[in-house]
């Protein structure tokens, strides 16, 4: 591929709403990606507290023992994939094929982790290092926005 093929490659890419274009064949491969790569970290808000209005107690009547905090779950810890895009997640090619990556399953790099479909372009969302899928984020065919965390891996 000569430079000029490559210029309108990377026009075509900025001029689009396309974030990541690849192309292989046999004597090379050109990969293009727009924008910035950003890490973002979820961060839990404390629980709102709810109004309670004064109640009226009889005098013999005795108070009830304050409630137990409820028990947090443990946050995630991990990296975690985000979308590059707006769309619709999916997590299989298919609806009756096997979903791409499972809770506790190990993943190559490169290998497909799910889909997010925009503007009926179908974008394969690979990882981007070997790592253990720790959660999944999304359910399938839920509508997810750009950064939008897709899963929590642990890096291996």
């Amino acid at each position: 591929m000569d430079i000029k093929d490559l210029k309108v490659l990377i026009k075509m890419v900025t001029e689009t709403d396309i974030t990541e274009f690849e192309m292989d064949n046999s004597d090379e491969k050109v990969v293009i990606r727009r924008g910035p790569k950003t890490e973002y970290v979820a961060v839990a808000a404390p629980a709102p507290q709810a109004y309670a209005a004064p109640q009226q107690q009889a005098p013999s009547a005795v108070a009830a023992p304050a409630a137990a905090p409820a028990a947090e779950a443990p946050a995630e810890t991990g990296e975690t994939v985000n979308s590059p895009i707006v769309g619709t997640f999916y997590r299989a090619p298919a609806p009756d094929a096997a979903p791409y990556a499972e809770v506790g399953q190990v993943v190559e790099k490169g290998q497909v982790l799910c889909i997010v479909e925009a503007m009926k372009l179908m974008n394969e969302i690979e990882a981007e290092y070997r790592c253990k899928i720790v959660k999944i984020c999304k359910e399938n065919a839920q509508p997810v926005e750009f950064g939008d965390a897709l899963f929590i891996v642990e890096k291996l």
